[in-house]
């Protein structure tokens, strides 16, 4: 009578156990389907391009910051996510879950609308203290005369300029006032020792050091020193902000390309970047990733955070450096070289690449895309051609009708030149890159399209 009694127990967990096994035999053949339908064409997944495999976890340059590029493309194509394959089944300990999820056609309704808004502006950062107003603002009219998309200034200034950069900005025409923002902030140094920032160097050049701690909100940046000026667009170097790799945090071009003439490797008294060290009139930031790194260090074995090791840097090296806050970035990248990328020199051509001699392959293979008057060859007759082309700048009035005039005047300029140094092939390193984005971008009339290429034919590249 007891067995009697067992076996309705028996008998019903064999039911739960045939029942669950049925279950699973069908999970299975439900999921087989799916995948032979996506196969055969019917899945979203399998018919993205590599190009768009993980766009949700890519972060474009910018407000929006960087991110890999790499960092989970084509990793989740053999999974699906359906009701069968729920996301919380996929793999927890990395990004390739929501990635599968986010792509499926379960998420695409979710991925579209959190999607963030596309946001193509570039930021611009500049430091103007003392006599610097026209030749900032001439900087700037170069940068947005370049420039085919859209462009925020921030412009840090001492507290009399405001008014100068307002009034002048606020004055050129509506046509280019549209193509770019900008908010003049003062000059911000650390309340302890703000007087011996501001005179370290220049003044008020060790300002872009606190650019990361001031433009929290800012991702991204690009800082030029007052005497830059644009000779391709902006947006053309800030996409080089999509080649750093993972570690890399900020972007200079050597000081110099021949150790022979070069000033670290010959006079420093202090570590730097590399063979030459680097020159900081044309930085590239991408600020969120300075903002969170520990950086290496000779003063202590503890790393220190941006905000931490730039006051005890400056009271060990001060009587130790020339070049002040570029000694400083100098001694970082020193001590952190994977967090540097090195662009080339034509992205910041400067008197030092022709006085002895042409020394910058890129620029004579393809022209100068950034000159950077030092030396202050802008305002002396020491080097001629770096004049001819900041005049044409300065004197013209945004109007692009009249920018093929001041193109010629500064051909004609070009024209009178020598033969010795950065005389030397002058016209061709500085008006092929105007040449060839004027001609395809600005003017639309054909006349002075025609006008441009009888001027400077000889200097168009062959095809």
């Amino acid at each position: 009578m007891r067995k009697m009694r067992c076996y309705p127990h028996v008998y019903l967990l064999c039911t739960v156990f045939t029942f669950f096994s049925l279950l699973y035999m069908y999970s299975q053949l439900a999921s087989t389907l799916e995948d032979r339908d996506q196969r055969s064409g019917g899945g979203r997944i399998s018919g993205r391009s590599s190009h768009d495999a993980g766009h949700t976890l890519r972060k474009r340059p910018g407000v929006l910051g960087l991110r890999d590029r790499e960092w989970g493309q084509n990793r989740c194509k053999s999974l699906s996510v359906s009701y069968w394959n729920p996301y919380w089944r996929l793999p927890a300990d990395d990004v390739c879950g929501v990635n599968c999820l986010l792509e499926s056609p379960l998420g695409e309704k979710l991925s579209s609308a959190t999607k963030a808004p596309k946001n193509d502006r570039s930021h611009l950062a500049v430091v103007a203290c003392g006599a610097r107003l026209e030749e900032t603002l001439t900087m700037l009219k170069s940068a947005i005369l370049f420039s085919r998309k859209p462009v925020h200034i921030h412009i840090f200034a001492e507290d009399d300029l405001h008014y100068g950069f307002r009034n002048a900005m606020e004055m050129w025409p509506v046509a280019i006032r549209t193509k770019f923002t900008f908010h003049i902030y003062p000059i911000m140094f650390p309340e302890e020792n703000a007087s011996e920032w501001k005179k370290l160097f220049k003044p008020c050049a060790s300002q872009r050091l606190f650019l990361p701690l001031i433009l929290k909100q800012v991702d991204s940046l690009l800082y030029v020193d007052t005497d830059i000026l644009f000779l391709r667009p902006v947006e053309d170097i800030w996409g080089l902000l999509s080649q750093f790799n993972v570690s890399q945090l900020a972007a200079m071009a050597p000081e110099h390309e021949e150790p022979r003439i070069g000033w670290y490797n010959r006079f420093a008294r202090h570590p730097y970047y590399g063979k030459t060290g680097v020159n900081s009139g044309v930085m590239l930031m991408n600020m969120t990733r300075i903002r969170e790194k520990f950086f290496k260090n000779d003063m202590t074995a503890v790393m220190l955070q941006w905000g931490e090791i730039l006051k005890p840097l400056l009271q060990k090296y001060k009587l130790n450096i020339t070049w002040g806050d570029q000694d400083l970035l100098n001694i970082i990248f020193h001590h952190n070289p994977e967090s540097l990328y090195v662009f080339s020199c034509q992205w910041n051509y400067r008197p030092d690449h022709c006085i002895y001699g042409s020394n910058c392959q890129q620029a004579e293979e393809e022209g100068v895309f950034i000159l950077h008057g030092n030396r202050g060859v802008y305002h002396n007759d020491k080097q001629p051609a770096f004049r001819a082309v900041y005049e044409a700048i300065k004197q013209e009035h945004l109007q692009r009708a009249s920018l093929v005039f001041r193109l010629t005047a500064a051909h004609n300029a070009l024209a009178l030149l020598g033969n010795n140094g950065c005389q030397q092939g002058g016209r061709k390193l500085f008006s092929r890159p105007i040449n060839s984005y004027f001609e395809a971008i600005c003017f639309t009339s054909s006349n002075q399209t025609a006008t441009l290429r009888r001027l400077w034919k000889y200097d168009t590249p062959s095809s």
